[in-house]
């Protein structure tokens, strides 16, 4: 049976994402496990895998972010220009 790629896994472990400061503190805490050089390679390997699903994790809570704020201005603007 294949592999699941970190993007298909992401996707099925929506229901469960992290938050965003919960993902950063789960990335930054495997950065220093595999830092400390402490984590055998089949270890580090499953850590990179999931640090690939968490930063993908933050990025889309950013971006979705981005853009609510985006669209807050662009509503301020249209019912600035009503008055």
């Amino acid at each position: 049976m294949a592999r699941k790629s970190a993007e298909q896994q992401a996707a099925n472990n929506a229901d469960e994402a992290p938050n965003f400061e919960a993902a950063m503190r789960e990335l930054e805490t495997l950065v220093d496990r595999m830092e400390q050089g402490q984590v055998s390679l089949e270890d580090s390997l499953k850590a990179f895998e999931r640090g690939r699903s968490l930063v993908t994790r933050c990025r889309s809570i950013l971006e979705d972010a981005e853009r609510r704020i985006e669209q807050m201005g662009l509503d301020a603007l249209q019912g600035g220009d009503r008055n």
